[in-house]
């Protein structure tokens, strides 16, 4: 009977052991399982919490990422940083010192009274940051809070910043209703009611759409408007406004500088224009498109164009067109050297370097210049200078003629001015000292040419006498004398003194019964004419 329960108890120890074997393997895995998720790599707990490799991001919690995501440039380091400074000012300095202690633990009071914690734990070398509100325990989804501080925060800065801006922000529905407005534009709107009375809704309407002027600038369509004010002056604005589904939303830009320094700009433009109008010369300015921008009265006169015409704001070329058919411009050969004489005038007045004289078919000569503007634009100016130029064709006409009279006199004539530079001589002298006296008008003084009348003849000392004269005659004092050429011609020398301190030397043969190569004694050689 023993031997048959024996194998009996066997088996049941054996299957005991083997029950018992599985529940230590099953406790050690249990164990170990717990161990497991302690460690930074195996939290579910969620919350805000960062896990760093120095300053790489390893990973993150849902939360976590949400709140560096809300704004910021830079590495998710830099972005954490930039987000716990604010709160905790020495933030940054306890961190770097992490690795010397093992763990950091921060508590601050914020500003609306709540307290925000922040613990961080170096393990491994990777480092863990948690943020969690200090009265609650980091419980999943708690640490969302803080995501939604964060956009609160950034919510109001905003405000604030809307609520500081110089400009007019308002909302309007499709029927003009204003449904929200900034702090500015409740300012106004204020300032505006009757003592005694205080806003209420609808907000009212300061803007009543009236447009005063139009501009386009970057893209955008603003209307100027005028807001009068209580004490009667009233400020500038500029309106734009944009679509925002059904509604639009507005912004007045305070432009009163803008405004003065444009009618600033007015006043010296019609200042400008008044003394133009006044100006004989007539006055045409192209812009950088090389069209009329600005043209005075003298321009009609000058060129006979018709003020419709220059009106319409013409081309340089049209207009120097319209020039041409009314022959106020010198007919060149063909058209097409016409036209490259013109586009040469305007790359030269460009420059600044364009003056040129045009004498016109019917007789009359106009003074042309070219000068550079800024921005690009280009004036020209006309000048009427025919009775100028017919002065100067007469003086010219009078000097020729008194040239020619002078020239057909048989006595060599010479005339100093005052400097004693040579002004005038005739053939007869060129002939008998041998120079040209046109090449010396103007250049050759008495000093110079007395020297070269001292080297062709003999030596005498009426040169000298002549010399002291010059310098000291007066209207009507008069000296003569003779000298002797080189070639043995006797010439009788003649000096007068002529108003303004010029002299007239005469030259001529002498007789043969006067003395030769002396001149008379000086105080009978000197007298009043």
């Amino acid at each position: 009977m023993l031997t048959d329960w024996v194998p009996s108890v066997v088996l049941v120890l054996t299957c005991g052991l083997i029950a018992l074997g599985c529940i230590f393997i099953l406790a050690a895995l249990q164990s170990s399982g717990d161990r497991s998720a302690t460690t930074v790599f195996a939290d579910r707990s969620g919350g805000t919490t960062f896990l760093f490799d120095d300053e790489m991001l390893l990973d993150a919690t849902p939360a976590a990422k949400a709140l560096i995501a809300q704004g910021g440039t830079g590495s998710p380091w830099l972005r954490l940083l930039a987000y716990l400074a604010p709160r905790f000012p020495d933030v940054e300095n306890r961190l770097a010192v992490l690795p010397e202690i093992g763990r950091v633990a921060l508590t601050e009071v914020q500003a609306d009274g709540s307290m925000l914690a922040i613990e961080a734990e170096l393990r491994g070398g990777l480092t863990r940051i948690t943020l969690h509100e200090a009265e609650t325990l980091p419980e999943k989804g708690s640490q969302d809070l803080l995501t939604q501080k964060a956009l609160q925060q950034e919510v109001q800065q905003l405000r604030a910043a809307i609520a500081r801006t110089p400009m007019l922000i308002w909302r309007e529905t499709a029927s003009g209703e204003v449904i929200w407005a900034n702090a500015r534009y409740l300012s106004e709107a204020a300032a505006r009611l009757e003592p005694g009375r205080d806003l209420t809704w609808p907000l009212p309407q300061l803007f009543d759409g009236r447009m005063t002027a139009t501009h386009v600038t970057q893209g955008f369509t603003s209307h100027r408007h005028k807001l009068a004010s209580p004490n009667g002056e009233g400020n500038w604005y500029d309106l734009t406004h944009e679509e925002d589904g059904s509604e639009r939303l507005f912004y007045a830009t305070p432009c009163d500088l803008t405004v003065r320094a444009e009618s600033a700009l007015r006043d010296f433009t019609q200042t400008l224009t008044k003394t133009f109008a006044h100006l004989p010369t007539g006055l045409a300015i192209f812009d950088r498109q090389r069209q009329l921008a600005l043209f005075n009265p003298a321009l009609l006169d000058l060129c006979n164009l018709p003020p419709d015409f220059l009106s319409a704001r013409p081309t340089l070329f049209a207009f120097l067109d319209a020039m041409r058919d009314r022959n106020m411009i010198p007919e060149p050969k063909d058209y097409r050297s016409w036209r490259k004489q013109m586009s040469e005038l305007e790359k030269a007045a460009a420059s600044g370097l364009y003056e040129e004289t045009w004498n016109l078919p019917s007789g009359q000569t106009y003074r042309l210049v070219g000068r550079p503007h800024p921005n690009g634009a280009l004036a020209l100016m006309f000048d009427d200078i025919s009775t100028e130029m017919s002065r100067i064709r007469r003086f010219r006409a009078d000097l020729e003629l008194g040239q020619s009279v002078l020239d057909a006199v048989d006595q060599a004539v010479a005339v100093f001015s005052s400097g004693g530079a040579l002004v005038l001589a005739n053939t007869s002298y060129a002939g008998l000292w041998g120079h040209d006296p046109a090449a010396s008008v103007g250049q050759g003084s008495l000093k110079q040419i007395s020297a070269w009348w001292r080297e062709r003849s003999s030596p005498t000392l009426f040169w000298a006498e002549a010399d002291t004269f010059c310098s000291t005659a007066a209207n009507g004092d008069m000296l003569v004398g003779e000298v002797r050429l080189l070639d043995g011609r006797l010439i009788h020398c003649e000096l007068r003194g002529l108003p303004g301190g010029a002299t007239l030397v005469k030259f001529s043969a002498a007789d043969h019964d006067k003395m030769e190569g002396h001149a008379l004694p000086l105080d009978r050689q000197r007298k009043r004419a």
